[in-house]
């Protein structure tokens, strides 16, 4: 199978993530995004005849997908929910070209909005399996913060890698995010120091490694090849997609320090038949600093165990030798709930139509897109491109 030539992204919209919605709800801001995506691309309402989603931490539905068709006055011939936590945005690219290939539909808005209340979680349970809350909970494993805390810890073990490696990560997205005026933390650059005199959060993970949940949402629209060359944008082709899982709970994971990104990148680029080295910049999804390491290790950047050195030697900024989350990533951009993955795959797509302004990354041409849902459970790996 191929995604070459099938579908291309055309148009795109996101919303600045915020700290306080004053009054926003996740269909409003799905509304919001539609309608901005729907215009980027140079098309009408009537021209979207799919739909592909995900329901907000905070409106959750069996029904979302039909809640969403109601509030926006869509007729789709094709609609579905993607549940993959942070990897949903990305796993809606392939599965809306599948579909345009099929011939269900030949325009897809996919599209998500979620808002962060930190009382969300007062009094009620986090959205998290029952086994998780029954087995791991109870010991002191509750939430995310703790599970990628004990990757980390795991990787220094194994591998030496050091707290100031971990943290230049940090400081090379926050000077990406300083090129990016709708990041939420964008006005003021970080030091190492910076990073390492924060408050522990998670032994061995600090403040400004953590991501700092927001309210926010973004879309984008996924059209057949021979319409998407006749819109105002540059087209951005998938060109390979590869997903991966086999656990929930970390506590399950056969390898705490080998992840699921590997067969979903080895997948996206054997699907796209490009190299590593081809590829201009990497958005991969980073909700803790070990995230973004432990993907470039195992999607094929730098041998397992050496991505600290790798950090530590390279420039991840977007003028740099690996330009890495050139929006700030969710570290710095801000992560809005389960639209959070939806900023990666935005900026790779903006990045491809020459639409970066001050970060924009050299002659782009291709770049690799990763989706990590729940504590490194279920991942998906895409390769975006401007040539079918």
């Amino acid at each position: 199978m191929s995604l070459r030539g099938k579908a291309a992204i055309t148009g795109f919209a996101e919303m600045p993530p915020q700290k306080r919605p004053e009054g926003k709800t996740s269909l409003g801001i799905i509304a919001e995004m539609a309608r901005g995506a729907i215009a980027d691309a140079g098309l009408e309402k009537s021209d979207i005849d799919g739909l592909l989603t995900a329901a907000s931490l905070s409106d959750f539905s069996m029904l979302w997908p039909s809640a969403v068709v109601e509030y926006l006055h869509l007729k789709p011939r094709y609609f579905d929910q993607v549940e993959l936590g942070g990897a949903s945005s990305a796993g809606m690219v392939w599965r809306a070209a599948a579909a345009i290939e099929a011939g269900m539909c030949t325009s897809v808005l996919c599209v998500i909005g979620d808002t962060w209340d930190s009382k969300l979680f007062v009094n009620k349970p986090p959205p998290f399996p029952a086994t998780e809350l029954e087995f791991d909970a109870p010991y002191g494993l509750s939430g995310a913060n703790a599970g990628y805390a004990l990757i980390a810890r795991r990787h220094m073990h194994e591998f030496g890698t050091t707290a100031e490696q971990l943290a230049k990560i940090a400081v090379d997205q926050r000077t990406n995010a300083c090129a990016n005026p709708q990041a939420l933390f964008g006005k003021q650059l970080i030091t190492i120091e910076d990073v390492l005199n924060s408050r522990m959060i998670a032994d061995p993970l600090r403040l400004l490694e953590i991501v700092s949940p927001a309210t926010g949402g973004g879309a984008f629209i996924v059209t057949s090849a021979d319409r998407a060359e006749q819109g105002p944008n540059r087209p951005v082709y998938p060109l390979g997609a590869g997903e991966a899982g086999e656990h929930s709970s970390i506590t399950r994971a056969p390898n705490m320090t080998h992840s699921l990104v590997k067969p979903a990148a080895d997948q996206a680029f054997k699907m796209a038949g490009v190299s590593r080295d081809q590829i201009d910049f990497i958005q991969p999804y980073d909700c803790y600093t070990i995230t973004v390491l432990v993907t470039l290790e195992d999607a094929g950047f730098c041998a397992k165990g050496e991505g600290g050195r790798f950090v530590e030697e390279n420039d991840l900024t977007w003028r740099g030798d690996l330009p890495c989350n050139t929006h700030g990533g969710q570290l710095s951009f801000g992560q809005p709930g389960i639209a959070g993955g939806m900023s990666q795959v935005i900026e790779g797509v903006r990045q491809l139509m020459g639409r970066g302004e001050q970060r924009q990354v050299d002659n782009a041409t291709i770049g690799y897109v990763n989706g990590n849902g729940g504590i490194m459970a279920e991942q998906c790996g895409l390769i975006l491109g401007v040539e079918a």
